[in-house]
Order: structure tokens, then sequence, then C-alpha cells
């Protein structure tokens, strides 16, 4: 339950939930693009990267090819995105799969990261979570380490809201129950606040926003 009493619903834990999303996704030619751009905006050089909410590892891998001699651990708790996941890396020895809720603290012995990364996973905690979990990345990264977020943010009004879900073929009455949205200029400032430097909003398309910044 939240703060003013309503119920918090998160369909992702469900296989069909996660399954119709793995289908629809092929359907969304930004997404390629939209991966390219976070990987640019990573440091040159990583040797470990967290990926939260990782799915069937599509981020992850992308910046796994960018830079082949990084390892990266990925944290889901989707059992769909879990065995994809598996499946996509069974034969990668630089890659770690983990059960986890990002509802829950980030596991304490991870160790640090030269880059942590997630892709429209975030959304779907409750914003006083998003804010706990931004500050548990900042102090998992390396001194100049970068947090990189694609997200799925709020728009600043109904009608552009229902614009978006236009544009992904999906009806008002369809809208994903699971989405928590915050604005983009929250975040951005809730980041500030928590001591990450170099903080923007380097991409946009609706509600498709990457928000990142470096730890100083």
């Amino acid at each position: 339950m939240t703060a003013e009493g309503t119920e918090v619903v998160n369909l992702w834990v469900q296989p069909d939930h996660a399954e119709r999303y793995l289908a629809r996704r092929s359907g969304l030619p930004w997404r390629e693009f939209a991966y390219r751009i976070t990987v640019d905006h990573l440091p040159s050089r990583i040797e470990r990267v967290l990926d939260l909410g990782t799915g069937d590892g599509a981020l992850l891998g992308a910046v796994l090819d960018a830079h082949p001699d990084a390892t990266g651990i990925g944290l889901d708790f989707s059992p769909s995105m879990l065995a994809r996941a598996r499946e996509r890396f069974a034969d990668d020895h630089r890659v770690e799969i983990r059960h986890h809720d990002l509802d829950d603290s980030l596991p304490g012995e991870l160790g640090t990261f030269d880059a942590v990364v997630s892709a429209f996973a975030i959304h779907h905690c409750v914003d006083a979570r998003k804010r706990v979990l931004y500050a548990e990345v900042l102090a998992l990264l390396d001194d100049g380490g970068v947090f990189a977020n694609l997200e799925h943010v709020a728009s600043p009004t109904r009608a552009l809201h229902e614009r978006f879900l236009a544009r992904l073929g999906i009806a008002p009455e369809d809208d994903d129950p699971s989405n928590k949205l915050r604005d983009v200029e929250s975040q951005l400032e809730w980041l500030r606040d928590l001591g990450f430097a170099d903080v923007d909003c380097h991409l946009k398309w609706y509600e498709v926003a990457l928000l990142a910044g470096r730890k100083p």
C-alpha cells in the first residue's frame, strides 16, 4: 500500500504480462536507437556494469557488445525475464543474472561498478523507492562512474499521455497499472540533490527519456 492507502500493483511477476511486452517490443523501432544512445553516455572504459531490471538482458548485452572486456550483473524479479536473460547469456562467462526485486534494497555484496544502467524498469517502483534507489546506485558507483536510466516518464498532461499510448497502439483503458510514472524534471532534481554531477536528460521521445548522472 502507498502512504495514501491505495494498493500498489506490479503485474510484471506474471509470466503472460512479461511475454506480451516482449512480443510488442519488436514493434518499437526507436528502442535500439535508444539503447545506442544510452551506451554512448557511459564511460569510455568499463570493467563492471550493473543492469537494474535487466529484463531479457537486451541493454546489458548492448553494453557488453561495446565493452567486450567488461563483466556484468543483471537483476530482475520476473521469472519469464530471468529465464530469457539466462538463456541469452548461457555461454557468456562475463554475466551473472540474479533474482532481485527493485522494491527491495540493492544487495550489499554487489561491489562497485563503473556504470549502472536500467531500461524501462524503475518506473514500476513508487516515487519514494525511486529516490532511495537512486541513492543506493550512487553508493555503488566508483568515482567517475555513470548512472544511465532509460526510462518511461510522466507526460505533463493527460492528452500527451494518451497520444503516447496511441503511438504504441495501446488504448487508455489498457494502460499498465504497474506504471508509477514521474516527470523528468523531478527525477533530475532528485539526482542532483543526492550528489550526482553532470545530470541531464539526453534523449526524450514522448514518455521515453534517458536520465543520466555521474558520481564525482
